[in-house]
């Protein structure tokens, strides 16, 4: 078990010989946990006219978007190499879109009532459901630009609360 500390952090993925490792779980409780990331896509007018009027060839891109990102989260253990498979209890994604400056925020939140907590898998559906809008938008404007992906929030576990209000 770590003996991890804000001012001692370790990298509770790898091992004493430097090896990377699942973490081990088992000793845990589980207990409620919720995490919430964000990101942004930036577009051109012209790309955000079409998606914004739905005028797209492929669809609602943003429902398309929700989707896929709801997905992620729920595969998201095969996807990245050391996550545990999770019960996932919500999986929830929103959009603010901004008609000033073109742009989306993606929020992912993710639930469970598990040992480890979610942050990877809102991670995960945030970043899939901006490739998404990317997928579908790329025909009008190859130059869309994905950004700011972040964790704005956990709760849960040892560690309990964390906020990234920035």
């Amino acid at each position: 078990m770590s003996n991890a500390t804000m001012d001692n952090p370790v990298l509770t993925h790898i091992d004493e010989s430097g090896q990377a490792r699942m973490v081990d779980v088992s000793n845990k409780t589980a207990t409620a946990r919720t995490a919430v990331a964000e990101g942004r896509i930036r577009m051109s007018s012209e790309a955000y006219a079409l998606l914004s009027a739905q005028q797209n060839a492929k669809g609602d891109v943003l429902n398309t978007a929700r989707i896929a990102g709801v997905l992620a989260a729920k595969r998201c253990a095969d996807l990245i190499p050391l996550c545990h498979s999770l019960p996932l209890s919500f999986v929830g994604i929103e959009f603010f879109t901004n008609d000033t400056d073109y742009t989306i925020t993606v929020r992912a939140t993710c639930r469970t009532d598990y040992k480890t907590g979610v942050e990877m898998e809102a991670m995960t559906a945030c970043s899939i459901a901006a490739l998404t809008i990317y997928d579908m938008c790329k025909a009008a404007d190859k130059g869309i630009v994905l950004e700011q992906i972040k964790l704005r929030y956990k709760s849960g576990g040892k560690s309990g609360e964390w906020r990234n209000d920035d």
